[in-house]
């Protein structure tokens, strides 16, 4: 590891040095995935959270080429503000880099990065996966590629609703990611509860996740551990709703030639303007209650769990 690419800020560098627990948390949620300020209300109650339960959260992004492990208030106001702020993936962190640019870091690049600091667990609201129409365009995210070979639990509602859930989940289980359930056998369609789409594996608590995780990465096995945690009851929107709406913003997205990068925060976008905004309310209560779940699997991983 390059460590003059890397920058920490104190306390993620001094929680990691004691072996205190720490939570690595992506930045395109901040910078694409909501509107600002929303974003940077959003940003410090997930960070008064994290600490709240006694643990440090790492938000990961690349400011003027350096990969930051943890940011400043300063830091995450430009983030927010996302002007000419890239949307970075794996492939892309050298270009980034190189060009001394600013990013934030998709769910692949936050598992790379997290992974070469030696954070173990991240929380994010929803994973990449296979897109609608792959036949004909072979549009899979490079989360699928990075969840096969990067060794950290992920806490997420399942993959985003716009996406062809059926198929990711094949995806997954193609390339031996083991998915886990948080007290569900169903693995969520991201603003519901339920996709209707059964997983094996069902697990009730932090230490069950911990204890599965350990077993695993002391086979060697590198692949993540995908955890499937469903929004909370009471802020879910109807799957039936949720998937009108999704049709609707494909067609936008069709109609106005949408496609690559740029489709995914178009289509949130939408789903905002169609809901009424119900589809951010939603949004923000799944990513907190995964960023709660993270954190109680970070402290049961680390020496003190």
């Amino acid at each position: 590891m390059n460590l003059l690419l890397f920058s920490f800020t104190p306390e993620v560098q001094s929680a990691l040095g004691a072996g205190q627990p720490v939570l690595a948390l992506e930045s395109t949620i901040f910078a694409h995935g909501m509107p600002y300020p929303q974003n940077i209300a959003f940003a410090e109650e997930t960070e008064k959270l994290v600490r709240s339960l006694g643990v440090v959260p790492a938000i990961i992004a690349i400011i003027e080429g350096k990969i930051c492990i943890g940011i400043t208030r300063k830091q995450l106001d430009h983030l927010a503000r996302g002007a000419n702020i890239h949307k970075v993936a794996v492939r892309d962190l050298s270009h980034v880099l190189s060009r001394g640019l600013s990013g934030a870091t998709t769910v692949s690049a936050t598992m790379r990065v997290a992974k070469f600091a030696g954070i173990d667990v991240f929380s994010t609201g929803g994973i990449g996966g296979v897109h609608r129409g792959w036949k004909s365009t072979g549009d899979v995210s490079q989360d699928i590629r990075e969840l096969s070979r990067t060794s950290v639990v992920v806490v997420s509602s399942g993959a985003k609703a716009i996406l062809d859930l059926p198929k990711t989940v094949e995806y997954l289980e193609s390339f031996s990611v083991p998915v886990l359930g948080y007290k569900t056998n169903f693995f969520p369609a991201f603003y519901s509860r339920s996709s209707g789409i059964r997983i094996e594996v069902c697990v009730d608590s932090p230490q069950e996740i911990a204890k599965q995780f350990n077993i695993h990465r002391g086979l060697g096995l590198s692949t993540a551990f995908l955890i499937a945690n469903p929004v909370p009851q009471e802020k879910e929107l109807s799957y039936d709703v949720v998937s009108a709406f999704i049709e609707k913003a494909l067609y936008s997205a069709k109609e106005t030639g949408i496609t690559g990068k740029k489709l995914t925060p178009f289509l949130l976008s939408e789903m905002y303007r169609l809901s009424g905004g119900k589809s951010l309310k939603t949004n923000i209560a799944l990513a907190l209650n995964n960023i709660h779940l993270g954190a109680r699997v970070a402290i049961a991983l680390s020496k003190k769990g």
